[in-house]
């Protein structure tokens, strides 16, 4: 694995574009302009093909939150996806079972991974994703993290004609409203970690019940509560008594623990994310307002229990993507986790199993399609076909590039429970995905072209 750090590196005219909701924009020469009219197989050069798959090495890009909020959670699935290139590579059988036409390699070339901190901004994003273009001619990108940065991404990539492997992202906008051809997502989100969350609450709390939201101010934290506040003002007759917005990157919620205090709120569903969700739930407690109150983590982020520690999290009801104790379900989810354990000396967290499953699920579509080239891996993407993964057969909706897999619902034990030191969630339950999921046009999804 190749480590490049471009955060400071010289920028082409052709980097600056408007990317999304505050992504700095200026004029730009289009992509086609600066290559040749036609390539191989009589197909029109397209994003960086067919230049970047032409080498004995191909390239892909990850724009990752090494600092700032999200970092610790960007370092978890950045390891996932560095083990998943590992496996590519060495054409390990884990992979094999998922993407099962890989050797040694993709197509007969070695992958390599070019990285630079995003800091979960999109502007540094995109940038970064710019200059691996120029540099490496990169075949795919990937991070995110954040939400903002997948929405930026998304167009980037549209505009581009480059893959987008979308690494962590809640919001319902990254496969609704903002989805694009070039883009596609297999972690969970907003709406179904909502329809799989909510009926466990009202199973476990009943219904009427009085709630507070805590909510990070951009895309991600809208949609997320709006969709489990849907859910449970329809279903449960529970009610918002307020919904306090922060910034990202807050680092005291006093101001917003004060006002849930005397709302007369009876549960506090917290959607901060990294380490935001650390420092709102420590200071939850802080307050006095919790175990008063129930909190409730409809997004659950890695390393959250390790963190704030049993204490916080015993007892608190999370959706998440997949817990390492699926290992005894889930016979891949148990090669995944010894052969992570082995190489890094912890047991993997969602944001790791995300990562690795993105580059494995590439790998399949590239090596089942035959090419690199981008419109013919889509489609490839787009016929639907189940193929196994860490929480068993799922497969992609064509009409916005979502995974259809499942949500797991947790519950956190108290420490004189725990197995070992890393044995800080009960999964209470698995629910299958398709049932979770909005209709395909639902959140105004519009892909765009293929070319």
């Amino acid at each position: 694995m190749q480590f490049n750090d471009h955060k400071s590196a010289g920028l082409s005219r052709r980097t600056m574009l408007q990317a999304g909701a505050g992504v700095a924009g200026s004029i730009i020469l289009p992509a086609s302009f600066l290559r040749p009219a036609f390539a191989a197989d009589d197909k029109p050069a397209l994003g960086t093909w067919p230049v970047g798959s032409q080498g004995d090495t191909v390239y892909i890009g990850a724009s990752i939150p090494r600092t700032g909020a999200y970092a610790v959670q960007g370092e978890d699935e950045l390891k996932g996806m560095q083990l998943a290139i590992e496996h590519i590579n060495e054409g390990n059988d884990l992979l094999k079972q998922i993407a099962p036409k890989i050797e040694k390699g993709v197509l007969g070339k070695k992958v390599e991974l070019v990285v630079a901190d995003s800091a979960a901004k999109p502007n540094n994003a995109v940038q970064e994703q710019q200059t691996f273009i120029n540099d490496k001619k990169i075949v795919a990108m990937t991070g995110s993290t954040s939400s903002a940065v997948a929405v930026a991404l998304n167009k980037f990539a549209q505009r581009e004609k480059i893959l987008y492997l979308v690494a962590i992202s809640g919001s319902n906008d990254t496969t609704g409203k903002d989805c694009a051809r070039y883009s596609f997502r297999q972690c969970v989100y907003g709406e179904t970690c909502a329809n799989a969350i909510g009926p466990v609450l009202l199973k476990n709390f009943g219904k009427g019940k009085k709630a507070a939201f805590m909510t990070p101010d951009y895309t991600y934290g809208h949609t997320v509560t709006k969709s489990v506040n849907d859910y449970l003002t329809s279903q449960g007759g529970w009610q918002m008594v307020t919904n306090q917005v922060s910034p990202l990157g807050t680092q005291d919620f006093s101001q917003y623990l004060t006002n849930i205090a005397n709302s007369g709120a009876e549960f506090i569903v917290n959607v901060n994310w990294g380490r935001d969700a650390v420092l709102s739930v420590q200071q939850a407690k802080q307050f006095g307002l919790t175990p008063n109150m129930k909190m409730v983590i409809p997004y659950q982020i890695p390393f959250l229990a390790k963190e704030v520690g049993a204490e916080l999290t015993e007892g608190v009801f999370a959706a998440t993507d997949f817990w390492w104790t699926m290992e005894d379900q889930y016979p891949l989810a148990k090669a995944f986790v010894d052969a992570f354990q082995k190489k890094y000396n912890y047991r993997p967290e969602w944001g790791a199993e995300n990562g690795y499953m993105q580059f494995a699920i590439w790998a399949r579509m590239v090596s089942e399609a035959g090419t690199f080239y981008p419109p013919d891996v889509i489609k490839q993407y787009e016929k639907g076909e189940t193929f196994p993964s860490m929480v068993g057969d799922v497969k992609f909706r064509a009409e916005d590039h979502q995974l259809i897999r499942p949500v797991v619902i947790v519950r956190g034990k108290a420490a004189k429970d725990m197995k070992n030191e890393e044995d800080f969630w009960h999964v209470v339950e698995i629910v299958p995905g398709e049932g979770l999921m909005q209709k395909p046009d639902a959140f105004g999804c519009q892909l765009g072209d293929y070319t």
